[in-house]
């Protein structure tokens, strides 16, 4: 199997780090950290995960987390494909909240800086014309070094801050419940929905892959995910079900086959229930939805 690109902390001789990731596909991991971070897709598609949402990412995704925000870039199932040539690529800034010394913020020429890192507790979509500019500029801070590698991540961070084209992502009041020893655990559930929700997958068998109860499970999974289990179940499906209905030329029958419905009828009940739509419609309507 192919292995995508694993993070590292932060030096302690570093101010922040910054790094152009290049590999089959991103980190398949469900997992979170310290550290803020500011994460462009420059190639690679698949499906985002942030906190308690959800949603298909693409080039120029850009989103900003605060610390310890659950975060998935997980790339569709032909990316881990034996024979696929397929890459991902990105540029991903992680930093502290301190990076520019633990007095600094406190002072009144920061105070745009301080809301920021407030709003990234909920992540943030950088898009339209504010991505496109960020997006020269993450390029091009790659390369730089010292001073001016701290100046240009400040500038960066001071567009977002003052930028109208920020959305939040994150369902306000959601609180990460997950310890750092429950990382494995989560990550095996999420993996293994992504890898098997075009079949039947029972929640009892999900609960036995890390050794609880269904009844202990549905409890954990809810106070952790703020949805229950079956919930995030068909969010992923409709998911993939939004992506064929983009990019293939696939009837509406094939395509609730395909995202793992069990009955055309339940497809399209589930489908307008999260959507707002039926599948028919939201085919001839479709708009891209990522306006970067």
């Amino acid at each position: 199997m192919k292995k995508a690109f694993q993070k590292s902390r932060i030096p302690e001789h570093n101010a922040y780090i910054i790094k152009e990731l290049v590999a089959p596909s991103f980190d398949k991991n469900w997992h979170f950290h310290p550290e803020y971070q500011l994460f462009l897709v420059l190639e690679g598609h698949g499906t985002r995960f942030v906190g308690d949402d959800m949603r298909p990412f693409q080039p120029n995704d850009m989103v900003l987390t605060g610390p310890n925000l659950p975060h998935l870039w997980r790339n569709d199932q032909a990316y881990f494909e034996k024979d696929s040539v397929l890459m991902t690529r990105g540029i991903v800034v992680y930093f502290p909240e301190d990076f520019l010394g633990e007095k600094m913020l406190e002072k009144e020429e920061f105070e745009e800086f301080r809301t920021l890192l407030k709003r990234a507790a909920l992540g943030l979509q950088i898009i339209g014309k504010t991505n496109q500019i960020l997006k020269d500029k993450l390029i091009r801070l790659v390369q730089k070094k010292g001073m001016d590698r701290i100046i240009g991540l400040l500038e960066i961070l001071l567009l977002i801050s003052r930028s109208t084209e920020v959305k939040t992502i994150v369902q306000a009041g959601y609180i990460n419940a997950n310890k750092e020893s429950e990382k494995d655990r989560m990550s095996k559930v999420h993996a293994f929905v992504m890898d098997h929700f075009q079949q039947d997958i029972k929640q009892e068998k999900v609960a036995e892959l890390i050794n609880m109860t269904s009844t202990s499970f549905s409890r954990y999974f809810k106070s952790r995910m703020n949805k229950s289990f079956s919930d995030f179940l068909s969010e992923v499906r409709i998911s993939h079900a939004c992506k064929l209905l983009h990019t293939e030329n696939l009837n509406i029958s094939e395509i609730s086959y395909e995202s793992g419905f069990n009955t055309l009828s339940n497809f399209n009940r589930q489908f307008k229930n999260k959507m707002g739509v039926t599948p028919k419609v939201y085919k001839r309507d479709f708009q891209p939805r990522f306006d970067q």
